[in-house]
């Protein structure tokens, strides 16, 4: 009886879906994108303003303001599909922009200039991606992350951002003792271009409107088109949903890279991870009631490959601290390898096992080969 009644609910829905697929879904779906991604803008220009105004370094402005706002499609994403009882949407989401965070953001930045970091950020802030990446694994092993488990995140969070931010005062200030003439003048000539507080208070309001008003009509238009098209919430939230919410990191990064401020490129991307594990998923798992539910499929395979990524990015910077063009192209490579599998696979498309043959016979070997080589360098430059 349940699943007839079921099956009639998905059968309406399809069927609205497809009298107004070009209309109605596809408005609500791209309108939604195009008011995240201006707010978004709007949010990440107000903020790090006012971060710059506090004498933040670009790097940590990266790993928390402009993090934080880049970060915020996927938490409104999140908390709607949450309240709307679509959690494999949020984990989805969560899960799928932080492989795009690493593969398709840094990846397309250092194909347009290679990517040079701190030695503290590939000590402390990359291996702490991946220890969070660890701890999301092992909260959702139970298949459930819990309201404890979620006031554990954000209360990790809270810890990061703040001892982050204070390391970077204290650095800030220890250099201004030896320039101090130097950076009176520099300050004092900064503070002069930089808009009013008020004005990035307005900024940073109107642009996490936008987010959250943008993110109710792109979840609406994404589960519609995820029934319409025989897809799962979580597939949808894995691809289109997380390249979506990580357009605002992607164009961030684009933008800092070609301005020469390749430390905010990287750190939105690492910073941005690092809020989508223990903010998304932390205060979604502490609005829902019963805390966020995982889809098997996820804990068997996207958790795992989003670890996998994350150690691979550390690899490829510990290096040399420098992620070059070429290992910019073989991400991208990498990431649209892992978006066609996952949409074959979840279609049961006739070629899914043609390229199921080469992903195992070609793709993987050299993936492993690669990771064999880096880890080499690695041990080396020690």
């Amino acid at each position: 009886m349940g699943g007839t009644t079921r099956k009639a609910s998905d059968e309406r829905t399809v069927s609205i879906s497809t009298g107004t697929l070009n209309s109605t879904t596809l408005a609500l779906f791209v309108g939604g994108l195009a008011l995240m991604l201006g707010g978004a803008e709007l949010l990440v220009r107000g903020a790090a303003q006012l971060a710059r105004t506090f004498g933040i370094s670009s790097l940590v402005v990266g790993l928390t303001v402009v993090a934080w706002g880049t970060g915020s499609p996927e938490l409104a994403v999140g908390l709607t599909a949450d309240l709307a009882d679509h959690s494999a949407l949020t984990i989805g989401t969560v899960v799928g922009s932080n492989i795009a965070n690493i593969l398709l953001v840094l990846g397309f930045a250092a194909l347009l200039l290679p990517l040079t970091v701190s030695r503290r950020f590939v000590r402390v802030d990359i291996p702490l991606m991946i220890g969070v990446s660890v701890l999301a694994l092992l909260a959702s092993l139970d298949g459930r992350i819990s309201t404890f488990e979620g006031l554990a995140f954000v209360g990790s969070l809270f810890v990061y951002t703040v001892w982050t931010i204070r390391e970077s005062r204290r650095t800030r200030q220890a250099k201004l003792g030896h320039h101090a003439g130097e950076g009176r003048e520099a300050t004092s000539q900064g503070d002069s271009r930089k808009p009013a507080p008020i004005i990035c208070g307005v900024m940073i309001t109107v642009g996490l409107f936008l987010v959250v008003k943008g993110s109710a009509w792109f979840v609406e238009g994404a589960v519609v088109l995820a029934r319409a098209f025989g897809l799962t919430e979580l597939v949808i939230g894995l691809t289109i949903v997380a390249i979506g919410t990580s357009l605002p990191e992607l164009a961030t990064s684009a933008v800092a890279v070609a301005k020469g401020e390749r430390a905010i490129a990287v750190g939105n991307a690492i910073g941005s991870n690092i809020f989508n594990l223990l903010a998304v998923l932390g205060i979604t798992a502490i609005v829902a009631p019963d805390g966020i539910s995982v889809p098997s499929a996820a804990l068997s395979l996207n958790l795992p490959i989003m670890i996998g990524v994350a150690i691979f990015g550390l690899l490829v910077f510990l290096a040399g601290h420098i992620m070059t063009r070429w290992n910019g192209a073989l991400f991208l490579v990498l990431y649209a390898a892992y978006s066609t599998y996952i949409v074959l696979e979840a279609t049961q498309h006739a070629a899914f096992s043609n390229f199921n043959t080469i992903m195992t016979m070609f793709v993987l070997p050299v993936t492993t080969l690669t990771l064999v080589v880096l880890a080499y360098q690695s041990w080396r430059n020690r």
